[in-house]
Parts: structure tokens; sequence; C-alpha cells
């Protein structure tokens, strides 16, 4: 089995989210993919080589980092789940407006036209504010699972969202099988 991991920019969850790419490409076959923000912006949680270093160390292939190499996905039928880890807000609200300009957003759009799923491990700052919509659309599309989540600051930051990706592997096996991982919301 194929499964396209695809790291959007919320750099801050990177150290949680490796991992799991790690245990996955241990029984799959990994193809990472990066957005722009993340194949491009060096931050205080790592420079954006260093993150294409180590996917490329852990899939041992060279991570897709354009739209032009993102489009194949579809006509190719190259994965058999997208999952999209971290799924930022911005990728939030380009997936539920069907909008793909970014490598991750057109990877989604190529892999959809298969019918096959997209599983999204949602971080972002505005989750229970301006994303909540976008959410709301994306959980009445079909092939759209989600790993559960939950507040990860309520106190701090009221309206953050993070996805508990240790949870990850087991959303995977369920949204292969057509089902949302329950409870979804932790």
């Amino acid at each position: 089995m194929t499964v396209g991991f695809a790291l959007c920019g919320s750099f801050c969850t990177f150290e949680a989210v490796l991992p799991v790419v790690a245990q996955l490409a241990e029984k799959y076959d990994v193809i990472p993919i990066l957005s722009t923000a993340a194949s491009t912006i060096d931050s205080r949680f790592g420079s954006a080589e260093t993150h294409i270093t180590r996917l490329r160390e852990i899939c041992g292939k060279e991570p897709i980092c354009t739209i032009e190499a993102a489009e194949p996905i579809g006509p190719k039928k190259l994965l058999d789940i997208l999952v999209i880890a971290p799924c930022t807000g911005n990728t939030l609200a380009k997936l539920a407006h069907s909008i793909a300009d970014t490598p991750v957003t057109m990877a989604a759009k190529s892999h959809l036209r298969n019918g096959r799923p997209v599983l999204l491990a949602i971080s972002t700052n505005d989750a229970l504010a301006g994303a909540a919509e976008n959410i709301g659309r994306l959980l009445g599309r079909k092939h759209y699972y989600f790993v559960p989540f939950g507040q990860d600051d309520p106190e701090k930051k009221p309206t953050s969202i993070v996805a508990d990706f240790g949870k990850l592997p087991d959303a995977l096996v369920s949204a292969l099988e057509g089902k949302q991982l329950q409870p979804m919301l932790l």
C-alpha cells in the first residue's frame, strides 16, 4: 500500500508528526509531500532543508515539493490514501473551497479524482473560530476523514485545535475502510 504523507506549515507540530511518518514508513510505501511553506520556510522549529532531509531519510524518496510534481498523483493512481498532517487552517480553507494552488492541495485534488480517502490531522489556532466553517464543510464531504482532535491549550489558546497524532495510524486504517475513527472529538 502507498501512503502520501503531506506536511503543511504548522512547524510546531513537526517533532510530533515525523515519528508517525517513520512508523508508517516501516509498514507502508510512503511518498512525502510538502507544502510550499513547509519546503521553503526556516522557522524556530528548524530549517526547511533539515525537514526535507529528514523526510528523505525516513521515506527513502525525494519529497514532492511542487504543484507540477503533485499533479500526476491522481492520473497515475499513485496513492491508496493521502494523509495531510499537520493540516493548517490555510490548507483546510483551500480544500473546503477546491483551491489547488500548493503541492499539498494539488495532491488532494488529484488524489480525490479516484474516490480515494484523504485523512486530515488538523493543527490550527483558529479551528474554533474562522476555520470552523471549513472543518464543517469537509466533514460533510465524501472521502475526507479526520484524525481525532481536541483543544491543545483551552486557557491560553481557546480556539486552537490539534489532532492526536498518536491516533493517526488507527485513523488511517479506518479511513481505508471508509469509516471515521471515533470518537473524533477528544
